[in-house]
């Protein structure tokens, strides 16, 4: 599934803290209990996680944060072009019932309400140097390869979305696609439901399965 001769693979991981209803956002409980979770089920060979961080729910907001520790990677990771460098971002959709591997974002923010630091913008562009608010970023990994792993491979029930919404999460991920593909990075957004639609248990086990998929399309 992914390239030949042998790589280092460092994910960073991200989630995000309390969103609108949800005054505890499962992707802040996930990311906040990854390391020991990977501590006891083991990561691939040559695979590690590296930082876990939790952003705020908004979109300037969370960007200084999110640029911080993009920043930080460039020092430590990928100089002799031995290593693999992935950021996996992980958000919230209130109303699914499966997981949801994101192929791409757009480039625009359209806030159907304010996020948590009281911020709605209407139809701006993400990033204004790009060009129009239609402007797409794909990721560049195979998600059909990372879709089929975690369904048949591990019976999750996930599925391949284009469309991240408009929203707070598609702003971080158009920001991480783009710094990704300047870095020579690697970035995935993927959606999860609430606790209350699949439960943390499961949830945590998907966690684990993904990363073994992104290790494996690396």
């Amino acid at each position: 599934m992914g390239s030949e001769g042998p790589k280092n693979v460092v994910i960073h991981v991200t989630g995000f803290k309390k969103f609108n209803v949800f005054a505890t956002n499962p992707t802040e409980t996930l990311v906040s209990n990854l390391k020991s979770y990977v501590e006891k089920t083991g990561l691939p060979h040559g695979v590690s996680l590296g930082s876990c961080t939790i952003l705020e729910s908004a979109g300037d907001g969370a960007l200084a944060a999110l640029q911080k520790a993009l920043e930080s990677s460039i020092s430590n990771e990928n100089k002799s072009g031995s290593t693999e460098v992935v950021w996996l971002h992980m958000g919230l959709n209130g109303g699914a019932s499966k997981f949801a591997i994101e192929k791409q974002a757009v480039n625009e923010a359209t806030f159907s309400c304010p996020d948590e630091l009281g911020w709605q913008p209407k139809r701006l562009p993400i990033v204004h140097e790009d060009g129009e608010i239609t402007r797409i970023r794909e990721t560049a990994f195979s998600v059909d390869a990372i879709l089929e792993f975690l369904k048949n491979i591990k019976g999750c029930d996930a599925m391949i979305s284009d469309d991240a919404g408009r929203f707070v999460c598609n702003y971080v991920y158009y920001h991480s696609l783009r710094f990704a593909e300047d870095k020579g990075h690697k970035s995935l957004f993927v959606h999860v439901p609430p606790f209350s639609r699949i439960d943390e248990e499961t949830q945590m086990q998907f966690m684990g399965a993904l990363l073994e998929a992104i290790a494996l399309c690396c």
